[in-house]
């Protein structure tokens, strides 16, 4: 399932030949000379795709494009080329979520995994992030009351605590915490914990 892959090099017939190379592995391609072309057409970070990144290019750097990219918050994955190898640069890239950091000249099997492989967490992130955004719109989906009572139930009170903290009876908590549960589509309380832990709402 190849996706778009964005080519950044200032090199002309270095990106002549890596586009050659990507769209006969399946890929579409798009290249450019400068960050700044990149800049001024952004990745939608909505497909699949992947930016193939020298750190060497004129004006705004690889690293710069990068950090610039984050300051936007695009979670386009970036595999960065070098022509030599720079620790420095490779671990500043790498602790700012590079997906990896290859030396030119690099050998098509070696490109073609670092891709892939950044497009599948690319994916993985996706899947997680709509996860987390349908979960969230669960949530908003309860009243005021019912998020009061959703709030305590995940901090571990039971139905006569809830009652008491809220002013009212045993058996509205009750009515109440079947509303959340059906609201929050979930079968157990142990369900309904697990989603306030991933939406970080037990604090």
């Amino acid at each position: 399932m190849p996706g778009l892959i964005h080519v950044v090099d200032d090199d002309t017939s270095f990106r002549t030949a890596i586009e050659r190379r990507l769209r006969l592995a399946g890929y579409e391609v798009a290249t450019y000379a400068s960050a700044e072309q990149l800049l001024g057409r952004l990745p939608s970070g909505e497909a699949r795709e992947c930016i193939l990144l020298d750190v060497q290019i004129p004006d705004l750097n690889g690293l710069d494009l990068q950090s610039r990219l984050i300051e936007f918050g695009l979670t386009v994955p970036i595999v960065f080329l070098t022509g030599h190898a720079d620790t420095a640069a490779t671990v500043r890239a790498i602790k700012a979520g590079a997906e990896d950091f290859l030396t030119k000249p690099v050998a098509s099997q070696q490109l073609i995994e670092a891709i892939e492989r950044a497009l599948v967490r690319q994916e993985a992130v996706s899947s997680h992030r709509s996860k987390l955004e349908t979960l969230r719109h669960l949530v908003d989906s309860l009243t005021p009351r019912e998020r009061q009572v959703f709030d305590l139930m995940v901090r571990g009170k039971i139905n006569k605590q809830i009652a008491h903290e809220l002013g009212t009876t045993e058996r509205t908590i009750k009515a109440h915490r079947h509303q959340v549960m059906e609201k929050m589509q979930v079968l157990s309380f142990a369900e309904l914990v697990s989603i306030a832990e991933r939406l970080g709402m037990r604090g």
